[in-house]
């Protein structure tokens, strides 16, 4: 890993020396003295006056002065183009800077395309990211950057915002009525989806959220900044229904028992949106709020059901809104009703399917070649937090990068290329994940498997300085390691949505982890090793970007350190541990002067974890003969693929179905021993299977299978630790031994092997 490591901040060395050309013959467009200038060919739509405002508000903080708007500036912006993609080019032509668009969205685009090369980041706002001042700006003379999208759609669900995007927004950042996320709120969340060329949004929808559509002007504002608004699985036809569906007036949410009211519903939104622009109308129908349909008991009920439903919403569409096939819409098959998709439901060719992951990061489904055909394409719903069984994850952000880029990537290569849309609690928290997943929707190859470590030093560059983040990398790239060993949520071993007659609120108390207590001690040492490199790393940091460092660096580490050492450490120090993340948290919420106050929880939805709890660890375990990283083998057939930043090796090797690695080891004596493979708990990439063999010394291979039922406890132990563990009984003579692991079906990733 230390070599991986230092691959990229060699790599990243490079990429920040200045280009000879700038210094040879370039363009300035800023000289220190004169404001920045620009010039407008024309009348543009509110997204690119909108991203005017923005870029000058850059300019501002960067070189101290507001731009001006003269009749040969600098800067051209040239009419948007007609074309339906986002894409843009800027480019350097007779001493101007040229802005095109393809699109009014693609205008937006390139004019903060600009402020990036201002060394603006995205997270100005959100992150504290404050730009460095500037004395010139300049470009090379033959300078040009020439983008198109490689997905059409590219968003955010704004989900499980109880404990974090709610309580600040509606008690500090704009206090309003309770349970309000305003139109400010919105507003700064749109600006950050336009810096990461985002495009969709998916309003928050929980109960006690005052509902997307009832909050005055907010799809007007989503209108002026190219935001087309969606709603998720479970919201049909932009309904919220949770907050816009009333029992009492309207009756059972039921389809079968209620259609007319049900339909009525439907037609007043289709009414309210009939001429305005940016709709993606979710299709199909579940409860109220993320439940099985209402009034449906058995599978060949549900499906008929449904089947009615998405024929007779195509029919209001028709008729209030105008011809479906010419309306984004979309399907989400998640949870249930996947397997009622497969039973054989007509989904109209038009309508985009959206594969979904199973709430932790392991996509359960890509288009198979028949559906890749379809001329509405295919979509991914993806989890970088989640409310639900077997625990929640809604504190911090710590999906490793590797995983995000290896499903993505997979999605991408099997034509899911229509609609991105990632699941986030909070876009602060949210952070370089959510970046990581915008920067491979607008490029599928801005980074690759062997690049992830760079991509995420470049990140660590642009936010806190080139000195400062190379000397990050090392530590954060462990910390990634450590949190898919086990999210900081996870640090418990304990369960939600358990039997409420047996668990109190159906949550399992904090007692015993499976660590034994080497184990546990290790990783609580690990943790202060981080604390000690982060410290380390503070005095590269600039002054005016302390908070942002303190919400991006200090907090996860130091709060994931001191759950660790709370649960896992000395039971003197798990109390003050408590208290370390009670005081961190005080912190996180009074940064630039109470900003962020609300925000912040460290408890959400009170789990037993996050109480001032201490366990025991488990009995020790025989030590491995043999243990090995996936990636250390002697031979691999081709395809074979090491992903950065992925499992506990932080290199686990993805197999193209048939690809084989091969490892040689040699034992001391005789005996019978015990072969432990361990693999990334992916799912099929369709209703099949996903296997994988294992075969010592050319013997006939032994065949596993991944596949575990959704909800399962072998399912639930999977996602908890990040690995699914197969085992062998083997007898072996003393000498030396070859092992071949081969993958059977796609989807397979192995990470580590051990010899017990």
């Amino acid at each position: 890993m230390k070599r991986i490591v230092l691959m990229a901040l060699a790599a990243m060395a490079g990429s920040l020396l200045p280009k000879a050309a700038a210094q040879r013959d370039s363009l300035v467009w800023f000289d220190g003295q004169r404001p920045v200038s620009y010039t407008l060919r024309g009348k543009m739509p509110p997204v690119v006056t909108t991203a005017l405002g923005m870029l000058g508000d850059d300019v501002r903080q960067v070189t101290g002065l507001p731009p001006v708007e003269t009749a040969d500036g600098t800067i051209v912006v040239l009419p948007p183009g007609k074309a339906a993609d986002d894409g843009f080019r800027v480019y350097v032509k007779d001493n101007h800077i040229m802005v095109s668009g393809h699109s009014a969205r693609g205008t937006a685009y390139a004019l903060l395309e600009l402020s990036r090369l201002m060394g603006v980041s995205p997270w100005t706002w959100w992150g504290d990211v404050v730009p460095e001042r500037r004395q010139r700006l300049v470009l090379p003379s033959d300078y040009v950057t020439e983008q198109t999208p490689s997905v059409s759609y590219r968003g955010i669900f704004l989900n499980d915002e109880d404990w974090s995007l709610r309580p600040w927004s509606s008690t500090n950042y704009e206090p309003g009525p309770k349970g309000q996320i305003g139109p400010q709120t919105y507003r700064r969340v749109f600006e950050l989806l336009l810096r990461l060329r985002a495009n969709t949004v998916w309003p928050a929808m929980h109960e006690g959220t005052v509902a997307f559509f009832q909050v005055p002007g907010l799809k007007q504002l989503a209108d002026s900044f190219g935001i087309v608004v969606g709603t998720s699985h479970c919201e049909p036809l932009l309904r919220n229904n949770v907050g816009e569906w009333d029992v009492s007036q309207r009756g059972r949410f039921s389809y079968k028992t209620n259609r007319e009211a049900v339909q009525q519903y439907w037609v007043e939104r289709l009414r309210e949106v009939k001429g305005s622009s940016g709709n993606f109308f979710t299709i199909g129908m579940r409860g109220i709020h993320d439940s099985s349909m209402e009034g449906y008991t058995t599978d060949d009920d549900k499906f008929q059901g449904l089947q009615q439903v998405i024929d007779d919403q195509q029919r209001l569409l028709r008729r209030y809104v105008g011809d479906p096939r010419r309306q984004l819409q979309m399907f989400v098959p998640y949870k249930e009703v996947l397997q009622l998709y497969e039973m054989g439901l007509q989904v109209p060719d038009y309508v985009t399917l959206v594969w979904c992951d199973d709430n932790y990061g392991y996509m359960t489904r890509y288009s198979t070649p028949g559906e890749q055909q379809r001329a509405g394409g295919a979509g991914v719903y993806y989890h970088l937090s989640y409310w639900g069984r077997p625990h929640d994850y809604l504190w911090l952000t710590t999906t490793q990068p590797g995983l995000i880029y290896n499903e993505m990537r997979q999605a991408y290569d099997h034509h899911v290329r229509r609609l991105w849309i990632a699941n986030v609690h909070d876009p602060k928290v949210a952070g370089y994940d959510l970046e990581l997943f915008l920067d491979m929707a607008w490029n599928i190859n801005c980074v690759s498997a062997s690049t992830l470590t760079q991509h995420y030093g470049q990140w660590l560059c642009r936010q806190f300085g080139g000195e400062a983040g190379r000397r990050l990398l090392p530590a954060m790239h462990d910390f990634y390691r450590l949190c898919g060993e086990r999210r900081p949520e996870f640090t418990g071993w304990t369960q939600v949505e358990l039997d409420k007659r047996k668990y109190e609120r159906g949550l399992s108390p904090v007692t015993a982890v499976g660590w034994d207590a080497y184990e546990a001690a290790r990783r609580v040492a690990d943790f202060e090793r981080l604390k000690a490199a982060v410290t380390e790393c503070r005095p590269y940091v600039r002054p005016e970007l302390g908070d942002a460092f303190f919400a991006a660096i200090v907090y996860p580490v130091w709060a994931a350190a001191a759950m660790n050492r709370k649960i896992l450490g000395d039971s003197a120090e798990s109390h003050r541990a408590y208290e370390e993340i009670q005081a961190l948290t005080l912190q996180y919420n009074e940064l630039k002067g109470g900003k962020w106050r609300g925000l912040m929880d460290a408890a959400p939805r009170r789990l037993p974890v996050f109480g001032d709890v201490h366990a025991t660890t488990a009995a020790p375990r025989p030590a491995p003969i043999t243990e090995r990283d996936a990636c250390r083998y002697e031979e691999a057939t081709p395809g074979a693929q090491p992903v950065q930043m992925l499992g506990h090796s932080m290199n686990a090797v993805a197999l193209p179905k048939d690809g084989a690695l091969t490892y040689r080891f040699a034992v001391s004596r005789s005996a019978d021993y015990t072969l432990a493979v361990a693999l990334i708990p992916t799912h099929p990439v369709d209703s099949g299977d996903l296997r994988f063999s294992v075969s010592i010394d050319g013997g006939q291979p032994t065949v596993y299978s991944l596949k575990e039922p959704f909800r399962s406890e072998p399912w639930k132990q999977n996602v908890l630790c990040g690995q699914a563990v197969r085992q062998l009984r083997t007898a072996l003579t003393a000498g030396d031994h070859t092992l071949v692991i081969r993958a059977l079906d796609e989807h397979i990733v192995v990470d580590q092997w051990k010899l017990y």
